[in-house]
């Protein structure tokens, strides 16, 4: 074991544990009425997904061969949370925020999942 694999290690769980930390705050002080909001749901998506983009970056720094994120599926899941969010101004009936919402749940997760696949491949590789 090298010496910057602990300290690559130490910096995951930290900022794992910053990330789920804010994501408790989020849960904690929020009502239980919100969770039927379609914001807030993808308020929790974006969350899940900034940890598997900060995963991905220490990730990339201590391997030779990165892995990329899904750029297209990143910006399309960002259109969709802004489309979501800004329903009221663009005068989109609650039917297309709440679809709007789920494509952007849908967009984070499928590339978050593209992600984690990618690092169960390298790490199956290199067994």
């Amino acid at each position: 074991m090298s010496d910057s694999q602990p300290n690559s290690r130490r910096w995951t769980v930290i900022s794992s544990a910053l990330l789920c930390c804010g994501l408790g705050v989020v849960v904690i002080y929020t009502k239980r009425s919100a969770f039927f909001s379609p914001l807030a749901v993808v308020v929790v998506a974006a969350i899940g997904l900034a940890a598997v983009l900060l995963q991905l970056r220490l990730y990339n720094r201590e391997h030779r061969v990165p892995v990329q994120a899904p750029m297209w599926l990143n910006v399309l899941g960002v259109g969709f949370a802004l489309s979501a969010l800004f329903s009221d101004l663009l005068h989109l009936s609650w039917q297309t925020a709440q679809v709007m919402a789920l494509g952007a749940v849908g967009s984070f997760s499928v590339s978050g999942a593209l992600i984690l696949h990618a690092f169960r491949k390298d790490r199956v590789a290199s067994k």
